[in-house]
């Protein structure tokens, strides 16, 4: 018996040390050499101060800044995930009407809320918005920060990331990046 389990208990650690240890090594290496941006989580930096990474939605309340999507996760990496509330369900409809209730209508620009802004990601942490969701917010922050509206519409279209490989996904604006820039702004 002990002949047959011999090769069995070989082979278990042999595929445990290939896919458990050499191939993730492996692969965190070329990550670290090729790409060590994104392997070290796409943080951003000003000056030695951690603001944030690119990949992690944040919470931006002040008025004079463009705001993130809704997370049903409350922007905590650790406990990504949706509400898991189903389109019939009637908190999910509740949740929707205080968030458009809690974003109002603006007097002048825009009057249809683009859906990022009023639903979570499915992820609760998309640190993206739509372009339309950013144009909406344009009136608000301008109006806050004193500027005009063409000078923010600038730095959105500027900030604006196209498809991935000109295929996947939509048109995006990264709000931290947008926000970063904002800030920046004289």
């Amino acid at each position: 018996m002990f002949q047959e389990l011999r090769p069995a208990v070989v082979l278990l650690a042999l595929f445990t040390l290939i896919t458990g240890v050499v191939y993730p090594l492996t692969v965190t290496g070329i990550a670290q050499v090729v790409f060590p941006h994104q392997a070290n989580g796409s943080l951003i930096y000003e000056g030695d101060k951690l603001v944030g990474s690119e990949l992690i939605g944040q919470s931006f309340e002040a008025p004079d800044l463009f705001w993130s999507r809704p997370s049903a996760a409350g922007y905590n990496g650790g406990a990504s995930s949706g509400s898991n509330l189903g389109p019939t369900n009637p908190a999910l409809l509740d949740n929707v009407k205080a968030r458009i209730a809690a974003l109002g209508t603006p007097a002048e620009g825009p009057p249809k809320l683009p859906v990022d802004l009023a639903t979570a990601s499915a992820s609760g942490l998309d640190p993206h918005i739509s372009p339309a969701a950013a144009e909406w917010q344009i009136p608000r922050v301008a109006k806050a920060r004193g500027v005009s509206e063409g000078t923010l519409r600038d730095l959105v279209t500027q900030h604006i990331e196209p498809r991935t490989l000109g295929v996947w996904g939509e048109p995006r604006v990264n709000v931290l990046r947008l926000n970063r820039a904002l800030r920046g702004m004289k």
